[in-house]
Order: structure tokens, then sequence, then C-alpha cells
């Protein structure tokens, strides 16, 4: 696959243009162990070479570091791309007692300390990390409405909605975004938040659209093969029996990648690509990565097509899949089905 410029799309009705493909930039800070910060910079810059323009970060990655992280880089090209940030989960009390927070003097607070730490007076993409059930839904997309009145927020996103919360919200304030996990491993979306996104015309951002790695085939059990700070450890579907069993799903993926002469993260990437096409959405994924050789292989696989009966090979995958996304599935919109 020759090398050149991704393709644009509109980030929801009246959104951004971005490229097709974003960035996620969670592990450049937390997460996924140790980083290496140059090399995290020249992936910032690859990425933006190669058109990627959606750079997705939270107030929660290194709690705010992630965010002044990004800082001098987001100074250096900020009418070059689309800044996307999130607020809703609490760690000031410690990682084992972690809140969720969708009460609108806390939203408050949270944008100006986004603002502050990624030098900037306006944030182009503000997501509600997660959903409360205890704050209605209008008084907390009422509140990022009033951000966007004020000038300090362009366009809202939500997170791990459902679709009856993503029509309440939009019907508050137009919702450019929403922003799941979904993959070939993860499908719980599809049961209704792709069918409103596509019917109100919100961009879909899928996160973790290589399965937090383990689609690459990087790692076969995280237990095993990743460091001790590595939060994979602790997901269910990459250990033990689960994750035995799911590392036996990845066949078909290996296969098509060989008859392509590409790589199975690119396969997996082209299937979330290809949502698109199948529910009649725009679709943005966000694979992260720390390292310009990962950032050069996920962007090639926006030219990626994969034919009818290659779909039709990777379609049971999602449904024999062992073990939740997480330990604790409560803040997920599956939850909430």
């Amino acid at each position: 696959m020759a090398d050149h410029t991704i393709a644009t799309v509109e980030l929801g009705t009246g959104g951004p243009l971005v490229g097709v493909q974003g960035l996620g930039c969670m592990g450049m800070s937390e997460f996924y162990g140790d980083t290496d910060e140059a090399e995290a910079r020249g992936t910032l810059q690859a990425a933006l070479d190669a058109g990627v323009t959606l750079i997705d970060t939270a107030d929660i990655y290194g709690q705010g570091a992630n965010e002044e992280f990004l800082a001098p880089f987001v100074a250096a090209h900020r009418g070059e791309i689309t800044l996307a940030t999130k607020f809703a989960i609490d760690r000031s009390a410690g990682d084992d007692r972690r809140t969720v927070r969708n009460d609108p003097a806390y939203i408050r607070t949270a944008v100006e300390g986004s603002l502050r730490r990624l030098g900037v007076d306006v944030i182009d993409l503000y997501y509600m990390h997660r959903r409360d059930p205890g704050v209605p839904l209008a008084e907390s997309v009422g509140a990022m409405a009033e951000l966007v009145e004020r000038g300090l927020v362009k366009h809202l996103g939500l997170s791990e909605v459902t679709g009856a919360e993503l029509r309440e919200a939009h019907a508050v304030h137009p919702i450019a975004a929403l922003q799941s996990e979904w993959s070939l491993f993860s499908r719980d979306v599809e049961r209704s938040a792709v069918g409103a996104a596509a019917e109100l015309g919100v961009a879909f951002v899928p996160y973790s659209p290589l399965g937090r790695g383990f689609l690459t085939g990087a790692f076969q059990d995280a237990g095993a093969d990743l460091s001790a700070k590595d939060f994979r450890r602790f997901q269910p579907r990459f250990t033990g029996d689960n994750a035995r069993t799911n590392a036996a799903l990845l066949e078909p993926v290996r296969a098509i990648a060989a008859e392509h002469g590409a790589s199975p993260a690119q396969v997996a990437l082209a299937w979330v690509q290809q949502r698109a096409d199948v529910h009649g959405l725009t679709v943005v994924p966000i694979p992260g990565t720390r390292r310009t050789t990962r950032l050069l292989e996920n962007v090639a696989a926006t030219r990626l097509r994969l034919a009818p009966e290659e779909l039709a090979a990777l379609e049971p995958i999602a449904g024999k899949v062992a073990g939740d996304r997480y330990p604790d599935m409560s803040s997920t919109s599956a939850a909430r089905e």
C-alpha cells in the first residue's frame, strides 16, 4: 500500500473535517507500561504528516499528565488538528475509589482544568467520558451546552451511552460524536447505539478497535506477557483460559491478512472502518500507539478493503469471545441496555 495522506470525513452533522482515522493518546502517559517520550512525540508528528488530525485524550489519562504532554504539540499545530478530550471519571480519591461525575458544577470545573493543561482557549470536541445514571442527562448535557455558548467548547461528544441516551442527549444539544469500544471482539454497541448514531447523523469513534492490542497478536496472555504496570493484566478476556480461547479466534484474521499481504492489525482496523458502509454512518476509529511504525501500519489500513466473503468469515468472532472487556462493566453502555 502506497504511503499517502488519508481521506477526510465530517465528524458528525456540521462537525469538523477530520482524517478518517484518529489517534488515541492514552497509552502515551499511562496504562500500557513505560513510554519513551521522544518516540511518542515523533509518533504525534508522523500522525499529522499522514493526515491523522483527530487527537484524542482525557483528563483521567495520567491524571492530567496526558493533556500536559500534548500541550506543546497542540500549540505548534493548533490550526491543523481537531482536539478531543473528556471529563467524568474522578480519580482524586485514588484509583480504587474512582467515581463518575456528571453534575454541572463538576463539568464546569473539569473543563477549566483541561483548557489550562492543554494550553488552549477552546476544546474542539468535549466528551462525557462515562454516564452517571444518577444525574439527569438533560442537566449534564445542558451544562455541556453552556460551555459551547461560552466559547470554551466547539462540539459535544458522549462515550459509552445507549441509543436511547444518545437520542435524549441529542434533543438537548446536537452531539457530534459517540465514542465507545467497537472491534471484532466487542460489538455490544450494535444493539442500539450504532443505529441511533446513524439515524441522528452522529459520527461513531471506536476506541480500542484493536482490542487493546490483542487483535494484533502482540500478546497472547496479558498475565504472562505484559509488564506489571499494564492494566490489561486485569481485563478478564486477556488472561488464563479466556485468553487461550480468544487467541484461537484470531485464525481467520491472520488468514485474511496473509491473503492481502497485510497485518492482522490492518484487517481488524479495516473491519471497523467498513462498519461505516454496513451501518450507514461516519466511523473514525482511534487506535492508540506510541510508536511511529505502528502508526504508519494503522494508517495504511484505511486503504484496505475486505471482500464480502472475508467480512462473512469475521462475522462470528465477537459472539465467541470469552470474558468481559472490563472487570466491572457497570459504567459501560452494555450494563444499561
